[in-house]
Order: structure tokens, then sequence, then C-alpha cells
């Protein structure tokens, strides 16, 4: 359940540097879950019992309806539709609803840019040689 969130919240938080569609978009968001995978493994204890916790009540239908405002199962909301439940998670009063979407979006666009591949997109020519 966590991966179809991630896949989910990466592709809206990454809009416009993933490409639009096909094989080269679906190898984009499984380098980004692996990427995840390997980031999150190197997390402290209680850091991904806290992780494991949000992914499963986001994953929950009332957990996803109260934290996300997001009627649609991860998997089948189209990107629009995440990128507005962000938002709304994102200006929200509730500060658990903010720190939600600041750990989901931190991560998925860190493990992301972590790719030296992506770097170009952001004008990064990489590391210094010293």
């Amino acid at each position: 359940a966590g991966r179809a969130i991630f896949e989910a919240v990466g592709a809206a938080v990454l809009e416009g540097c993933l490409s639009e569609g096909g094989p080269v978009r679906q190898a984009a968001l499984q380098g980004l879950l692996a990427r995840l995978d390997d980031t999150l493994a190197g997390l402290p204890a209680a850091t991904q019992a806290e992780l494991a916790q949000l992914l499963a009540l986001l994953a929950s239908v009332p957990g996803r309806l109260a934290l996300a405002g997001l009627s649609s199962d991860w998997s089948e909301a189209s990107v629009p539709e995440v990128q507005a439940a962000l938002q709304d998670m994102r200006m929200s009063r509730v500060t658990l609803r903010q720190q939600a979407y600041f750990g989901l979006r931190d991560l998925s666009a860190a493990a992301y840019f972590a790719d030296p591949g992506t770097w170009g997109l952001l004008g990064y020519p990489g590391p210094s040689d010293l």
C-alpha cells in the first residue's frame, strides 16, 4: 500500500519533471520507489515506525479521506486529484496534515533527485572534482 501511495505522490509532486507517459515515465517512477526503499531502510527504527503508521492510515479509506481528503484510491486517483489533495494538506490548519504533506513531498522529491540522471532537470552539473 505504501508503494501505491508514494507512486501517486511522486507522480503528483514531480509532474513536469517526468515524461508524459509510457515506459519512460513508469521506469522513472519505479526508480523513485527503489530509491525510496533504500532511503527508508536507512532511517532510524522510530522514524520508520512513524512513517509506517502514516502510510497505514493513508492506505485506509477513512484515513485517506480524513488526512488527505482524497476520495479515490491512491492507485486510481489522477495526478490532478492527488495534487489537489496534497495542496489541501499543505494549506490545512491541522498540523498533522501539514506534517504528512511535507514528509511525503520531501521524501518523494529527495529520492527522485538523488539519481544523478535527474540532475540535468535542475541544471545541476553534479559535484565538482576536488
